[in-house]
């Protein structure tokens, strides 16, 4: 049996997704208390960028992959330019909670997820078009 290898090449952007009820009163601290610009507009998330490729996403919780909570749901989002080489080699790890590789036309993403072992979820994706 071979060792999976990692696929190479660096990760591109670092996004932490946080949930929100009022994503616009959410945005206003980001970008007025924090000093963080938005960086990329997908109409329901806006993300915005810390600094060093790191960034948080503010989604609107009716729409997003979690929903509001008093314990908030995090998830911490790499995107990279081998989503494929990424999701063989979860596949060969057998990740827990391994999704199927999905797109999302909406938001011009191709992506999968997995849970840490504490059970926090990991998503890796690709753009599917520029300015995504």
């Amino acid at each position: 049996m071979t060792t999976p290898q990692r696929p190479e090449g660096p990760v591109h952007l670092t996004i932490t997704f946080l949930y929100y009820k009022d994503v616009p009163r959410a945005q206003a601290f980001y970008e007025q208390v924090m000093g963080f610009p938005l960086a990329i507009d997908q109409g329901w998330t806006k993300i915005m960028a810390i600094g060093g490729g790191a960034h948080v996403g503010l989604v609107d919780e009716s729409r997003g992959m979690h929903r509001w909570a008093e314990t908030r749901p995090v998830q911490l989002c790499i995107r990279v330019a081998d989503v494929d080489g990424w999701y063989a080699y979860a596949q060969a790890l057998d990740l827990p909670n391994l999704s199927k590789l999905f797109e999302n036309d909406q938001l011009g993403i191709r992506a999968f997820v997995f849970d840490d072992p504490e059970g926090y979820q990991i998503e890796v994706q690709t753009a599917t078009r520029p300015g995504a």
